[in-house]
This record gives C-alpha cells, sequence and structure tokens, in this order.
C-alpha cells in the first residue's frame, strides 16, 4: 500500500527495494526555503542494519501489509521475549534486536502491539504512558520553588527521569514511554 512520506511514524514497516524496514524515528523539515522533507531512521528487518533516508513529503512510499495484535508479555530467557495472544493463548517468541530499548519497560502481564509479517515478529509498540515508582532521588532542597528546576530520580525499572523539586522516594508517576520524560503524578 502506497503512503506519502509525511504520514510515516515510529514502528512503520515499509518496503524500499524489496527489503522490509522497521522505522525507529521519522521528522518531518519544513524549511523555509525549499522543499519540506521526511528524514526517516529504520532498521533493516532481515540483517539489523540501520539506514537513514530522506523523502519529499508528498513522495510515496511502500508501506508493508503488517498484522498489527495486541499480546500479553510473559517472560524473558535465552531464546527472547515470550508473548500471548490474549484470545488465542498462541504464543510469540520475539528476539533482542526487535525490543531494543523498551526492554526496560516489559513487566509481566503487560499488554502491547507487536506487528507480525509472515507470523514473525518485527516490531513492538508499547504503550504511550506508563506509570512508575521512584526508588531514588535527591531530597527537596529548602527554597527550591517547582518552576525552577528539574532533578534527577531513578524509577524502578532502573530508568533516570527528571522530576519536580517535590517528588520523593516511594512516589508514583507516570512516565512518557517515547522520550522517558515525567508526565505527572499518578493518580492511583
Amino acid at each position: 500500500m502506497k503512503v506519502i512520506a509525511s504520514s510515516i511514524r515510529k514502528g512503520n514497516v515499509i518496503e524500499v527495494d524489496e527489503k522490509l524496514y522497521v522505522v525507529l524515528t521519522a521528522q518531518n523539515f519544513h524549511p523555509g526555503k525549499g522543499t519540506p522533507v521526511t528524514q526517516v531512521d529504520m532498521r533493516r528487518i532481515s540483517d539489523g542494519v540501520k539506514v537513514s533516508e530522506r523523502w519529499k513529503t508528498t513522495e510515496q512510499v511502500e508501506r508493508a501489509h503488517v498484522e498489527e495484535k495486541q499480546y500479553q508479555f510473559l517472560y524473558e530467557d535465552g531464546e527472547g521475549f515470550h508473548f500471548m495472544e490474549p484470545e488465542t493463548y498462541e504464543q510469540v517468541t520475539v528476539t533482542e534486536d526487535v525490543i531494543g530499548d523498551s526492554k526496560v519497560y516489559l513487566n509481566d502481564g503487560m499488554l502491547v502491539h507487536l506487528a507480525l509479517h509472515n507470523d514473525v515478529a518485527i516490531s513492538i509498540e508499547l504503550p504511550q504512558k506508563m506509570t512508575v515508582e521512584i526508588t531514588e532521588t535527591e531530597p527537596v532542597v529548602k527554597g527550591q520553588t517547582a518552576s525552577s528546576s528539574y532533578k534527577p530520580a531513578t524509577v524502578s525499572n532502573g530508568l533516570r527521569v527528571m522530576v519536580p523539586p517535590h517528588i520523593s522516594v516511594g512516589t508514583r508517576i507516570v512516565i512518557n514511554t517515547e522520550d522517558n520524560s515525567y508526565v505527572e503524578r499518578a493518580k492511583d
């Protein structure tokens, strides 16, 4: 299926020169002078090689037919990461190069979207927001206002996140999984 380059998003699977690529990042640039372009960083599925490509935003790009389904994360072992389709209980094993940096977010029972091409998982899409607990952070400094600055904190999955000064150890917060940024204090 042909789509215009400006509609390509992270996680999409596209076909270039009869090879499948999963999109890692996609940015649209609109210079003041000249033609708007879409810069795409992608990974070739067959061998894991990373490639950068630039197209005019109106150029046609072939988007591969990929089946996207929701799967539940079960466990990780020497073979890879195991997921189960909740309705059919069918299991699929995903290699570490497909999971990539997303593995720090995976929790038992977590629901994710997997893109499958010919019954092989080729990309993973996490929930955009996730609730985690602060395990380590600096104490509040007196006189520091909430708007002045953020402080570093370590969360339950080992990530480092910049949080407002009023957040302390044990507080549950919501983070954005795309850029590890603080969104808000958890409401639960």
